[in-house]
């Protein structure tokens, strides 16, 4: 699938999108460029958002689809293909990944794809939890409870299709055990303030047979990239 799953940006785990989300690009003129953002499904009504509450000019966003959460192996080809499609269009490129579990891959392909005149840059941090926490704060979290398992906004809305059945413990149950028995709670990062979410975030530490501790984190990490990227992403 290739649109939006609702107006507000969010999108379900197969699905990708591109948005025109700003019409003046960087440039006056015919040929001005945009800043692209790509970024994982996961991200897209944070981006989005972040975009619009900041009127941030000229942003176009792409997002690949947030199944790759769990087949990270694919994300830095999938990443390359989507730079190379934009770049032409692009005055810059802002990665919306982590290094999200591909060993430095996609810092690899984010240094031989970029140009003089296309610089491209990712957020800083291993993952997504850590962006939207905050670095320090993340660490805080991990020193208090090593055997934590973290939530964002997207993965308690889709909890059910990305990690139940993603990991297929609607077929095989006593696989949760297995897969979480070494973790002790489960941590919410709450982007806003839903108490839909909530309610899901705490179904799924139920169904892991986790603590449950919801801490509000806005978007983190995340909006200051968007409106002042770094040079050069810090790990």
């Amino acid at each position: 699938m290739t649109g939006p799953n609702s107006q507000e940006g969010s999108l379900l785990p197969e699905e990708e999108a591109t948005f025109a989300v700003s019409g003046e690009g960087a440039a006056s003129g015919a040929a001005e460029k945009r800043t692209y953002v790509i970024a994982c499904g996961a991200l897209a009504r944070e981006v989005l958002d972040i975009i619009a509450l900041n009127a941030l000019p000229g942003f176009a966003v792409t997002c690949l689809p947030a199944k790759l959460h769990n087949q990270p192996q694919f994300i830095p080809d999938r990443l390359r293909e989507k730079i190379r499609e934009v770049r032409p269009k692009a005055g810059r490129i802002l990665i919306g990944y982590a290094d999200c579990g591909t060993g430095g891959l996609i810092d690899k392909v984010i240094a031989e794809e970029a140009r003089d005149d296309c610089p491209v840059e990712r957020i800083g941090g291993a993952h997504c939890y850590a962006f939207f926490a905050g670095q320090t704060e993340f660490a805080d979290l991990a020193e208090q409870e090593l055997g934590t398992f973290y939530l964002t906004d997207y993965l308690a809305r889709h909890f059910d299709t990305l990690i139940v059945k993603g990991m297929g413990l609607d077929k095989y149950p006593g696989m949760i055990e297995m897969m979480f028995g070494n973790y002790k709670r489960l941590v919410y990062l709450a982007q806003i303030d839903d108490p839909d979410l909530d309610k899901r975030a705490e179904k799924a530490a139920e169904k892991l047979g986790l603590s449950f501790l919801r801490v509000r984190t806005g978007y983190g990490e995340l909006a200051a990239f968007l409106t002042d990227p770094p040079a050069s992403p810090s790990s």
